[in-house]
């Protein structure tokens, strides 16, 4: 009984996956670059105690209020995937089931 083939066969499926994923473009990431961003030079590189003894970043209240308004969208959002999707009327006939017709005895022949 030899069971090498079959894992070094799941391995090789396991890298090609991965492998392949890897490959995936991410649009909503280009999309959200906007063109000042694009053609910006690149940021200088400086020792981190530099950026350390700066002050600490802030939020402007129109980014505040951005996230803030999504987060609620999201709350919403949330909320509303918690209501049932079935409403008690389609409920409670679907607890009662399917009847069979009753077959009419005249009609048996």
């Amino acid at each position: 009984m030899r069971l090498w083939p079959a894992r070094r066969g799941g391995a090789l499926a396991t890298a090609l996956a991965l492998t392949l994923a890897a490959c995936t473009q991410f649009p909503e990431l280009d999309a959200a670059r906007s063109a000042d961003v694009a053609n910006a030079p690149w940021p200088d590189l400086v020792p981190i105690e530099t950026l350390l003894a700066g002050p600490p970043p802030r939020a402007t209240e129109a980014e505040t209020a951005s996230v803030s308004a999504r987060a609620a969208e999201l709350r919403a959002r949330a909320a509303r995937l918690q209501a049932p999707v079935v409403d008690a009327a389609t409920k409670a006939r679907m607890r009662r089931g399917v009847s069979r017709p009753v077959a009419d005895p005249s009609q048996t022949g």
